[in-house]
């Protein structure tokens, strides 16, 4: 990577941020090339580079007359990561609406892969669930089962767009929670149960109900995330007096 491509970088993380703490507003107009030059005591072509970047998120749009902020709804979805880490904490709204759009794209890929599964397929997923039911209440041991479990779901049910979707979610979310530390409790029986309920659905080839215990399930884990941000948010503020 060329300096100017590192400076440009820089520059673009910066402004990204400014603009997501609303610094600049929606329908403003960014400092000229020459003004964001001199600031970042960078070349014209660098700054240039970063306004593209930031074009390319949806933050902003390039006209004859300059940069224009625009609104943070009409951004790519790559904003979400630095969203996450504008807090000590995540946003508890943030995290309520992941777990909502995570759980209806898991549950069209229950429904999919239950219609669509071979005997076999259905044998391997009945075997997954059972390696995740041996660590049932274990929030960090049973993550790479759940992975596992949800991305053998995807494959069978085949639909591009919705894992293309499901791994950006992913990606901008779950690392930033597991790099805070958060561990929502998930009672033991709840999960047994789901394991149970899930299983039964494979057997009787039942997607309907499959989708809607794994989308019941997600609303329980936002729930329990969202009290362990809680949590944390209030240990921070503690520590902080």
């Amino acid at each position: 990577m060329s300096v100017n491509s590192t400076i440009s970088h820089e520059i673009a993380n910066v402004l990204r941020d400014e603009i997501l703490r609303q610094q600049y507003r929606s329908g403003e107009r960014l400092p000229s090339e020459r003004d964001l030059a001199s600031r970042f005591d960078a070349s014209r072509g660098a700054v240039r580079e970063a306004l593209s970047q930031l074009e390319q998120l949806g933050l902003i749009l390039i006209l004859p007359g300059g940069a224009r902020v625009q609104a943070i709804e009409s951004a790519r979805i790559a904003i979400l990561g630095p969203l996450m880490d504008m807090n000590e904490v995540p946003d508890s709204r943030l995290v309520g609406q992941f777990f909502q759009t995570f759980g209806v794209l898991t549950a069209l890929n229950a429904s999919a892969a239950i219609e669509n599964a071979s005997a076999e397929q259905l044998d391997h997923l009945r075997s997954l669930l059972d390696k995740l039911a041996k660590h049932a209440g274990d929030f960090e041991a049973m993550q790479p089962h759940w992975r596992e479990f949800l991305q053998t779901l995807a494959s069978i049910a085949d639909n591009l767009v919705v894992r293309l979707i499901s791994n950006d979610l992913k990606a901008q979310f779950v690392e930033q929670i597991m790099k805070l530390g958060i561990k929502p409790q998930l009672k033991k029986q709840d999960i047994n149960q789901l394991v149970d309920s899930l299983k039964h659905c494979l057997v009787t080839r039942n997607a309907e109900l499959a989708a809607a215990t794994l989308q019941a399930h997600f609303n329980q884990v936002q729930l329990a995330v969202i009290d362990a941000i809680k949590t944390k948010q209030a240990s921070y503020q503690k520590e902080a007096v």
